[in-house]
């Protein structure tokens, strides 16, 4: 077996790697419009009040990401305690008393 390429072989190489690139980039796009807008901006402390504990904290992740304007991501990773842990903190000590 050759490993010598010629270029018509190496012209139906790339062309099979575009196609499959192609695919991957419409999967992605697929999977981004499922969860929500992308963030049109960063989540601040008010925001994350709202979805922990006021007005949107019975809402899905993806419907209060869409009204304030956030991320699908965003809105997980606060409920979720991985970012804004110290309003987190603050929220538990408040119910303990």
């Amino acid at each position: 077996m050759s490993t010598k390429l010629s270029l018509v072989g190496l012209a139906k190489m790339i062309e099979e790697q575009r196609s499959i690139i192609e695919n991957l980039q419409g999967r992605i796009e697929e999977l981004e419009t499922k969860r929500g807008p992308k963030s049109s901006r960063e989540m601040t402390e008010a925001d994350a009040k709202r979805v922990l504990v006021g007005d949107m904290s019975k809402m899905s992740h993806k419907v209060a990401a869409e009204k304030l304007g956030l991320s699908y991501g965003q809105v997980y990773s606060c409920r979720g305690g991985y970012t804004f842990r110290k309003l987190h903190d603050e929220i538990r000590a408040s119910r303990k008393k």
